[in-house]
């Protein structure tokens, strides 16, 4: 008697990277409008519960677009980018090059850009990885360090943005190539924010317009 066969576990696991501050700074904000939108209508009178919760319905999706929202998920065959109001859906074989300046940009075979919101760059972060840079050549002028040694020190003294653009340069390079990672960009509007922000703006004028 045979055992019922498993599920096959999915081939390409994706890596998701999201910025900790932009989640942090979400919550704290969403955590606000909460407390004073809930004060607003328990405690206002008149007209103030309804324009607190049509100026929350405007704001919250903002606030989750640009905090909450903005994701990018890669696997061997295409990167994923959840921006504040777009999703872009990139296979590997379609970029050209993926790099960071004072934003994080990835470029396509077409020659179209587009931003990497969940990977921001600090030029603080990377100032004190020259720093770092700078010391560790200094401590050894000869690099007598091992070659593997020698790379992980390297890692490990770059800024974090610039890591994961590096991680994601080398994906492309690498994962380009395969016959899985072909196809054309697809490129969607995210309605599910941009809706609901659109909804409260109308709501938030016709209330002040007829106050």
């Amino acid at each position: 008697m045979t055992s019922p066969q498993q599920p096959a576990e999915p081939a390409y696991a994706d890596r998701a990277f999201r910025s900790t501050g932009g989640l942090v700074g979400g919550g704290l904000l969403l955590a606000l409008i909460l407390w004073i939108v809930g004060d607003a209508v328990i405690r206002g009178e008149g007209r103030t519960p309804w324009l607190a919760l049509a100026g929350a319905l405007l704001v919250v999706p903002l606030v989750v677009a640009f905090t909450v929202r903005p994701a990018v998920f890669a696997n061997d065959e295409r990167i994923r980018i959840r921006n504040p109001f777009r999703n872009i859906v990139l296979p590997w074989g379609s970029v050209a090059d993926v790099r960071a300046g004072y934003s994080s940009e990835i470029f396509t075979q077409g020659g179209r850009k587009y931003q990497l919101w969940a990977i921001p760059v600090s030029l603080r972060q990377r100032k004190r990885a020259a720093r770092r840079q700078a010391q560790a050549a200094y401590d050894d002028p000869h690099g007598r360090t091992s070659a593997t040694a020698d790379v992980r020190d390297q890692e490990s003294r770059l800024a974090p943005a610039d890591q994961t653009i590096a991680d994601l340069r080398e994906m492309a390079e690498r994962c380009g190539p395969l016959p899985g990672a072909q196809g054309e960009p697809q490129i969607r509007w995210a309605y599910e924010v941009a809706a609901p922000a659109v909804a409260g703006a109308v709501v938030l004028a016709v209330l002040l317009a007829t106050g």
